[in-house]
């Protein structure tokens, strides 16, 4: 499966979509290259046969209004397809902000305006980077943008299928636009906000994420199965674990938990049944909060063999809840993760908050 092959296909599918039916349809695929779903052999051509399916089943659909954007933020979609391959760290940011000059300087037609679909085409980094940039468009665009996540990384977490296939059917079958919040972490001293899209953690999970964006590429096989077992080992050498005081609110500002324990990691979701670290089931249920207790190594090593399917929540170090907000502090330093980016904590910015916008960027979701 060669790019152009891919952008193709994809332009064939978008356009006999029945998304946003009363409006052209602007499509643009954000593609990261290097992705795991590209540069992996065996998944490119499991990729590339899910995709030739889906692309002769929309081929029954009628054609639609709309054409692939050719807006690059730094080059052009040379085959016209919409599909825009990334250079560098950031580069998906870029590309959707120039979508977003592109459709603030569009006039209606008719009264009517585009409706953008930006498709991102990579792991979590693209996907992370192209949430960021609508986060910050002027709010009167939110309704006139929409985002689809193909699995086409290693991990995966933020996509809104775990298959390609079941992505592609969000386009092909009749399916519904619903809003996604956003994750906010301020602190005291001012730093940041920094956000996040799918989940955002302190502790020792945070550590993980960190030392395996600074080893990546330098260590044999998979950097972040290995540093997951370092971490049970060193990260409380490394980064001392202390009491954290943990102060949960709902919607209203009406307190729902109150902690205070020495605690191994802190993790807020955008909702619950959410995972992290390559499909980690860190959420197994409904509720969006969950706080694990610090734990002798053994106890440590049955909870990292529990996580991936979400039987931790069964072992009494693991407290799950549901909540708007959580405000938090600790007496030493502590690193935070958004969506796979990192950040020192100190003590000047404590005390910190997580909490959630309400719903703001477009996604696309299965009819029920």
């Amino acid at each position: 499966m060669t790019f152009e092959e891919f952008g193709t296909l994809l332009s064939q599918i978008c356009s006999r979509s029945s998304l946003a039916a009363d409006r052209p349809l602007v499509w643009t695929v954000i593609t990261n290259p290097h992705a795991g779903g590209f540069a992996i052999r065996s998944r490119r051509k499991k990729h590339f046969a899910q995709l030739k399916e889906r692309a002769e089943a929309a081929k029954k659909k009628p054609e639609r209004s709309g054409w692939a954007s050719i807006t690059s933020g730094g080059g052009k979609d040379k085959n016209h397809s919409g599909l825009i391959l990334t250079s560098h760290s950031g580069h998906a940011g870029e590309i959707t902000s120039a979508l977003i000059k592109e459709a603030e300087a569009i006039a209606p037609q008719n009264g009517i305006r585009p409706f953008f679909l930006i498709i991102t085409a990579g792991g979590d980094g693209t996907s992370r980077d192209t949430m960021h940039s609508l986060y910050l468009a002027p709010q009167i665009l939110f309704e006139d943008f929409a985002v689809l996540r193909l699995p086409m990384g290693t991990g995966n977490d933020a996509s809104d299928a775990e298959e390609l296939d079941k992505a592609l059917d969000l386009l092909i079958e009749p399916s519904t636009l619903a809003k996604q919040r956003v994750l906010q972490l301020k602190t005291e001293s001012g730093k940041g906000p920094f956000c996040a899209f799918n989940i955002l953690s302190v502790g020792g999970d945070a550590f993980v994420t960190h030392m395996t964006n600074k080893t990546k590429g330098k260590m044999p096989g998979d950097s972040y199965k290995i540093w997951v077992d370092l971490a049970a080992l060193f990260y409380d050498i490394i980064y001392k674990v202390g009491y954290m005081n943990i102060n949960a609110f709902d919607e209203k500002g009406m307190e729902v938990k109150a902690l205070n324990e020495k605690t191994l990691l802190l993790a807020v979701g955008e909702s619950g049944r959410r995972t992290y670290g390559s499909r980690k089931l860190i959420f197994p249920d409904e509720r969006n909060m969950c706080a694990v207790k610090q734990m002798p190594l053994t106890r440590k090593l049955v909870f990292k063999k529990l996580l991936p399917l979400g039987a931790h929540i069964t072992m009494s170090e693991s407290i799950l809840w549901s909540a708007h907000s959580v405000r938090f502090s600790t007496e030493n330093p502590i690193l935070a993760q958004m969506d796979g980016e990192t950040v020192r904590l100190e003590k000047a910015d404590f005390p910190a908050t997580i909490e959630l916008t309400k719903p703001l960027i477009q996604i696309l979701k299965k009819r029920v």
